[in-house]
């Protein structure tokens, strides 16, 4: 899946988009990545002269790649719902990621309850976990 089919599935755009391409989807799992440049906005930032991805914009890269999962296997009328994040526990960071590295999410889908779902996510970088999460979220109706 490429970038403008992700578009289709999710509502977030630049700066805020931070899967670039899925890898593989199954039915409950799903592998994409995130291309880091020395040109993304949070850089100027964090921190000068020496770049580290904050680690909030991993969880929300891992919650994005379970947005797209969700969306295209268990949710009907996609078009018409979002993901929303309802809670995050056991996350772990383990490795800085920096500009250069391709980022691989790897989500699967746990229970999923009317619109209530439970997910897992790790982040790589060349085989090296940089976050680990826990993750629970729901299905909304999008506000017309």
């Amino acid at each position: 899946m490429q970038i403008e089919d992700i578009k289709k599935i999710i509502p977030h755009r630049y700066p805020f988009l931070l899967v670039d391409r899925v890898l593989e989807k199954g039915e409950d799992s799903i592998t994409a990545i995130k291309n880091v440049t020395a040109n993304e906005e949070f850089f100027n930032g964090h921190f000068p002269g020496a770049p580290i991805m904050p680690g909030v914009l991993q969880v929300e890269a891992l919650a994005q790649a379970g947005a797209i999962l969700l969306m295209t296997t268990k949710v009907e009328d996609p078009e018409k719902y979002l993901m929303v994040f309802t809670g995050i526990k056991n996350c772990k960071f383990r490795k800085q990621v920096v500009p250069g590295d391709q980022l691989q999410l790897k989500v699967e889908l746990g229970v999923l309850r009317r619109n209530f779902v439970t997910m897992t996510g790790v982040a790589t970088v060349d085989g090296d976990v940089t976050c680990e999460i826990e993750a629970s979220a729901a299905i909304v109706p999008k506000e017309a």
